[in-house]
């Protein structure tokens, strides 16, 4: 599942990343034809999946797979998006990363209005362990 549609500027720390994806009626997280607001911290998520892909591919490698194990301070200030028309701008900055694991503030905004915003956390995945 892949619900941003474009990269808008990255650098070392942060991304800046667009997506339509709420507006469509198949997104995969709509629920009782709804796409709430909860489901933003997805949109970050991807966000943080994408800048550390483009950091792995500019030193030569590819990104290794991580796990979602956190989401803290998270704020949403709508209740649902799907009825929000344009753009949503989503934003990722990196706070600490290591081979082992990251840790990202996010927000997403729409005309410069913040919709939700909190800090994720992502260990690396390794290979033949589960956790």
């Amino acid at each position: 599942m892949c619900l941003l549609d474009d990269v808008v500027a990255w650098d070392a720390n942060a991304i800046h990343a667009r997506s339509r994806s709420h507006l469509r009626a198949d997104n995969p997280l709509r629920s009782d034809g709804r796409l709430r607001a909860v489901h933003l911290c997805e949109y970050g998520a991807q966000a943080m999946a994408v800048h550390g892909g483009l950091l792995a591919r500019e030193a030569g490698g590819v990104a290794a797979p991580g796990l979602l194990v956190s989401l803290r301070a998270v704020e949403l200030f709508v209740e649902r998006v799907d009825d929000r028309a344009g753009v949503l701008d989503v934003h990722a900055e990196k706070l600490a990363g290591s081979e082992a694991s990251w840790q990202y503030a996010f927000r997403v905004e729409q005309d410069g209005v913040v919709l939700a915003s909190g800090r994720a956390a992502v260990l690396a995945a390794v290979a033949g362990h589960s956790l």
